[in-house]
């Protein structure tokens, strides 16, 4: 593979048309470097096994650890990975686009491997406006694994994961340096109950306040 093509846009969004060689690059199975609203993240079509063990490999990282979902909005959400519950309905409307990632059952069409043992995943519809734009483009949620070798620390800014990734990515996609801080916070809501699964940038107390 060539070196990976580079997109700059500002933190606030692309203008038409400028990601669409990163769409087109996650619809040919690639992995695209994103922004999220955190840090950056490696990017694939969740539906590709192809892609899906390209991010395990260049990670370093054993089969068996679920890849977190970006999704481009709550309907995104529900007609692809399934309706949410009630209360989970409840937190999407109040803290998306957020750090706060649920917890739902992985839909057949997912590659082995995104979702973890008991077959759910962790989807989130994030604050950063590049990142929804690229699940809406694709027209399904993709993979948000923190960019950097596991183990290592995450990268905050594209130049950090160019000296790693070289040429085994097709797109980076850069919108200066991220915000970093606490990863999003993981929650599980189901017919068993509320629970935390993950503490992140949501406080659970908050969390929990939302729905009384």
């Amino acid at each position: 593979m060539d070196q990976p093509v580079w997109i700059r846009v500002p933190p606030g969004g692309a203008r038409p048309g400028v990601l669409e060689p990163a769409v087109d690059a996650l619809r040919a199975g690639s992995v695209v470097v994103v922004p999220t609203d955190t840090l950056y993240a490696l990017a694939v079509d969740p539906r590709d096994p192809e892609a899906v063990d390209r991010v395990f490999r260049l990670k370093g990282r054993q089969p068996g650890v679920a890849l977190p979902l970006a999704a481009a909005s709550v309907t995104q959400v529900e007609t692809t990975l399934g309706a949410l519950g009630s209360e989970a309905r409840r937190l999407a409307d109040r803290f998306w686009p957020g750090p706060l990632s649920l917890i739902v059952m992985a839909p057949p069409r997912l590659a082995a491997g995104v979702a973890a043992g008991d077959g759910s995943i962790a989807v989130r519809v994030p604050a950063n406006p590049v990142t929804r734009d690229l699940a809406a483009g694709l027209g399904f949620p993709i993979t948000v694994t923190s960019a950097n070798v596991s183990g290592r620390p995450p990268a905050a800014t594209a130049p950090e994961i160019a000296t790693w990734c070289g040429n085994r990515i097709a797109v980076i996609v850069d919108s200066g340096p991220t915000p970093g801080g606490p990863p999003s916070t993981i929650v599980a809501a189901d017919a068993t109950g509320i629970r935390l699964v993950r503490a992140g940038a949501i406080a659970w107390a908050r969390v929990l306040e939302s729905l009384q």
